[in-house]
């Protein structure tokens, strides 16, 4: 039996999915018993329940009474595969005091930029085996599971990404850290170096990545 649409249904229909990206797939479902329910998602957009991120892919509009992911969550969905890595990732683990207007992220794929109603999301390319390494999963709420660099694998991915920066000697490593980065020395000690010295193995800049061992092993 064909259901006429109403938002007060529709409202009702899509809160289980509370908290989760809403993809095309998760609409077509919660809209499956409706007349045209791809003319309706595309309705639904324009008169602001939905907010489309990308194709395929809708967080709840601001006349949806809903509670929209968090854009970590949203990075994961968004081009994948990925995990929130480089500042986003040391922000979060309390390692730099700025907040992150973006969320950066790895991939295997091509680097690309998306900027969206939900925020700006950057994806920068790392190579297999490094890119596996040092990926956390992690509970924001208890909706919403994450794919996160830890607090060593961020800080590997920051120096393989930065353009120009090559570690050679302590002095300069240390000025990274505490100038460029604004890390803390306490923070900096923190760090797990013999996870650094594995993953220097098979990670780009590997030259880079020793200096920072060496460096590390020096403050212990």
């Amino acid at each position: 039996m064909i259901k006429y649409f109403t938002f007060l249904s529709f409202q009702e229909d899509i809160h289980p999915f509370s908290e989760q990206p809403l993809t095309q797939q998760v609409l077509l479902s919660v809209l499956r018993d409706y007349r045209r329910p791809f003319d309706k998602i595309n309705e639904l957009s324009r008169q602001g329940y939905l907010l489309a991120v990308k194709r395929g892919l809708y967080i709840p509009g601001p006349k949806l009474r809903m509670a929209r992911p968090d854009p970590f969550l949203l990075a994961n969905h968004v081009y994948g595969p990925s995990y929130v890595s480089l500042e986003s990732a040391l922000s979060h683990w309390g390692m730099i005091p700025e907040r992150v207007m973006e969320t950066v992220s790895v991939t295997t794929k091509f680097a690309k930029k998306y900027d969206t109603p939900a925020g700006r999301f950057t994806y920068v390319h790392m190579p297999l085996p490094y890119y596996a390494l040092g990926i956390q999963s992690l509970l924001l709420t208890e909706r919403q599971q994450v794919l996160i660099a830890s607090p060593e694998k961020a800080l590997c991915d920051k120096i393989i990404a930065t353009s120009g920066i090559f570690l050679r000697s302590k002095k300069q490593t240390m000025a990274f850290l505490l100038e460029d980065l604004r890390i803390s020395e306490e923070s900096i000690k923190s760090l797990r170096v013999d996870l650094i010295e594995e993953w220097s193995q098979h990670a780009p800049k590997q030259s880079s990545l020793e200096m920072l061992v060496k460096t590390l092993r020096g403050l212990k």
